[in-house]
């Protein structure tokens, strides 16, 4: 016999092809952040995110007919129109969210910008309970609790809590380096892994200031700026010189 699946089922389902660890909740979360034009971003973990993921933004934010919008499935703010070539976002499947929520304890408050309001939305397990009034700066703050708590067996497949953590840095060591504007800070158990501040200055400058942040003086100082193009790729950045290198492939 064939039957359509119940939602909650096919947000679990969703979760396995988006969510595959705390990095990967992160990451959607940062990529949101990042596409609602934030520049800071806070991110605080507990247990290496396990237990607790927050994420919170000075981004545009949302509404409460936004709010409560987002946690739908393939619901997204991310295809200006109907042409799915013309994608300029980080992420555009819209199932992040609802993915999130469906495996976890999940908190949505946000204010959008010029509004004198916020709005808070729950996700429990996939069930989702109305938005109420919340009060916060403009922007939005995501807390994901209990990651995988209705999946128990998704636990099983983690690592230590220091290799998932060290996962969540190097993801969010890359996004910062991609996005020199912007100043991230990333705490775990309270401790500060790593903050810098967003840059100043022409984008050469900017993202070299940024590597220097993230993989040290010593990269800075042996960096090659590229700037090249052929036919309809354009390639800029920097590149380390072939005498600076590394014994493993780590920063590669």
């Amino acid at each position: 016999m064939i039957r359509l699946l119940p939602p909650t089922l096919i947000n679990r389902i969703a979760a396995g092809e988006v969510i595959e660890r705390p990095a990967s909740v992160v990451k959607e979360l940062v990529e949101n952040a990042l596409d609602a034009g934030a520049t800071h971003i806070e991110i605080a973990l507990e247990e290496a995110g396990k237990n607790r993921i927050l994420v919170e933004d000075n981004g545009k934010g949302m509404n409460r007919e936004e709010l409560a919008l987002a946690i739908q499935r393939h619901a997204t703010s991310k295809l200006p129109s109907d042409d799915l070539l013309d994608i300029r976002f980080l992420g555009f499947r819209g199932e992040a969210l609802p993915a999130i929520g469906s495996v976890s304890r999940l908190s949505i408050a946000s204010r959008a910008q010029g509004s004198d309001e916020g709005w808070e939305l729950r996700m429990d397990g996939g069930d989702v309970f109305d938005p109420i009034p919340a009060t916060l700066n403009h922007g939005s703050r995501i807390e994901v609790r209990d990651l995988f708590y209705s999946t128990p067996a998704r636990l099983k497949f983690l690592k230590s809590d220091r290799t998932e953590t060290a996962q969540i840095t190097d993801m969010v060591s890359r996004l910062m380096m991609a996005n020199p504007y912007v100043s991230f800070t990333l705490i775990a158990d309270g401790k500060m892994i790593r903050r810098v501040a967003g840059a100043q200055g022409q984008l050469p400058d900017a993202r070299l200031d940024r590597l220097r942040d993230v993989l040290g003086k010593d990269f800075a100082a042996n960096a090659l700026m590229l700037d090249t193009t052929r036919e309809a790729a354009t390639l800029t950045g920097y590149a380390a010189l072939p005498t600076y290198n590394r014994g493993t492939s780590a920063e590669q």
